[in-house]
C-alpha cells in the first residue's frame, strides 16, 4: 500500500456486498421459481446429497438452528419443493427429500447463481480469484473463535 492511502475498509465492504447481494437475489422472484434465497440455499444443500436428510443435518449443512430449518421445511414441503420420508434404518426419524418439482427448481437456482458467480468474476485473474476465495475461508475460520452452543 502507498503511503498516504487509507487501508481498504474491509467489514464495511464486505457487509454492504453481502446486503447488495441478498437484495439482488431477493428481487428476481421470475428466476428463482418463486422461492426464497433461503429456500435456494436449502435446495443445494439437499440436491448434493445422495440419500435424504434430517432436520438436524439440514441445519448444520446450513449453519441455522434446527427451528429455523422446521419452519423452512413446513414451507417448502407446503409449495411441494420437498417431501418428508421415513428413515430406512429407523423408523422413528423423519427425512427430507427433494420432490420432482424441488430439483427443478434447484436445477433453475442453479442457473442463476452460474450467471451471477460469471458477473462477479467479470474482469479478474485465476490468481486474483484463489486470494479472493482464501481471504473469504480465512474470514470464515471467525466461526472458530465463536463460543460453542
Amino acid at each position: 500500500m502507498t503511503a498516504g492511502k487509507k487501508p481498504p475498509r474491509f467489514v464495511f465492504l464486505l457487509n454492504r456486498a453481502q446486503k447488495i447481494l441478498q437484495r439482488w437475489i431477493e428481487t428476481r422472484p421470475q428466476a428463482w421459481d418463486g422461492i426464497s434465497s433461503a429456500q435456494a440455499g436449502l435446495l443445494f444443500l439437499l440436491a448434493s446429497r445422495d440419500d435424504p436428510a434430517t432436520v438436524g443435518e439440514l441445519a448444520q449443512g446450513l449453519q441455522v438452528a434446527p427451528a429455523a430449518v422446521t419452519n423452512l421445511t413446513k414451507r417448502m414441503q407446503a409449495a411441494e419443493l420437498i417431501e418428508r420420508v421415513g428413515d430406512e434404518a429407523d423408523g422413528r426419524v423423519t427425512r427430507v427429500r427433494l420432490t420432482t418439482h424441488g430439483q427443478d427448481a434447484a436445477r433453475q437456482a442453479g442457473i442463476v447463481l452460474k450467471g451471477l458467480n460469471a458477473r462477479l468474476t467479470a474482469g479478474f485473474s485465476a490468481d486474483e480469484l484463489d486470494i479472493v476465495a482464501r481471504w473469504l475461508a480465512q474470514v470464515a475460520a471467525l466461526e472458530d473463535d465463536l463460543p460453542r452452543d
